[in-house]
């Protein structure tokens, strides 16, 4: 069942939102070389908790976190750690979402350190750009696959793979809510986008093959051929003539 939020939802959802958004702007001065991805979680965590909110993915299934930190070839679920510490060169996308007055919202960033590789960076700029234009499918009408179909050309036209074993998702009273959203499909498939629908676009893209693999901990998921992957995110609402992005930073212009 697809939740269609009321206008009071609708705010509510936006406040969260908007703290995971001042999150990822807060942190962003921090994230730079021998920081490690410990200090970045323990840093978003407090600011979360400072506000009244609680950070969605500690103790989720057991997550032993508050963000999720994934380096270079990690797509997903990267736990942070006292371990990994930032390296000139690196990419790190940090992936936050808030608990806020029972909604959640959710919304990772990928960044840059130090001098990263042209080859990487391209990686980066092509994976926002999916995300972006997947983002201006969103209209009332639309179809779920509509998203994933965009993402798809855009991703193969550069070379570069799609992660299929993960995706967006529905979101709201839930961390995770119908429909899932897929980053691949087909144009005018999958279930209608209707006014009021809240859900995440967060295309994972690979400079290599799409496949992955869970490592020991459970959790993080790396590229089976090492390679880097890039990912970014954005919860979206529905409107009566187009969409909303509720985790829009003020950096952003898309």
């Amino acid at each position: 069942m697809i939740s269609i939020k009321s206008a009071r939802e609708i705010d509510l959802m936006r406040a969260t939102c908007q703290l995971a958004a001042q999150t990822l702007e807060y942190i962003a001065p921090f994230v730079k070389v021998g920081v490690t991805t410990e200090e970045i979680n323990s840093l978003c965590h407090e600011f979360i908790v400072a506000r009244g909110a609680y950070p969605s993915p500690l103790n989720y299934h057991g997550f032993p976190r508050s963000v999720c930190t994934s380096l270079n070839e990690v797509i997903c679920h990267g736990i942070p750690s006292k371990s990994d510490v930032i390296k000139d060169g690196d990419i790190l996308n940090i992936d936050v979402t808030t608990y806020l007055n029972k909604f959640h919202g959710d919304t990772n960033k990928t960044f840059l350190v130090g001098k990263v590789s042209d080859e990487v960076k391209k990686l980066v700029d092509v994976t926002y750009l999916c995300m972006r234009e997947a983002i201006k499918t969103v209209r009332p009408g639309g179809h779920i696959g509509d998203i994933g179909a965009i993402i798809q050309e855009i991703a193969h036209s550069h070379g570069y793979s799609v992660v299929e074993d993960y995706c967006g998702h529905g979101i709201g009273r839930e961390f995770h809510e119908a429909p899932q959203v897929v980053h691949v499909g087909k144009a005018g498939t999958g279930p209608e986008m209707k006014p009021g629908m809240t859900f995440t676009i967060e295309p994972m893209i690979n400079l290599g093959a799409k496949e992955g693999k869970v490592l020991k901990d459970g959790w993080t998921v790396v590229t089976r051929d090492k390679k880097w992957s890039a990912q970014f995110e954005h919860t979206i609402l529905v409107t009566s003539n187009g969409h909303e992005i509720l985790t829009l930073r003020k950096e952003e212009l898309i």
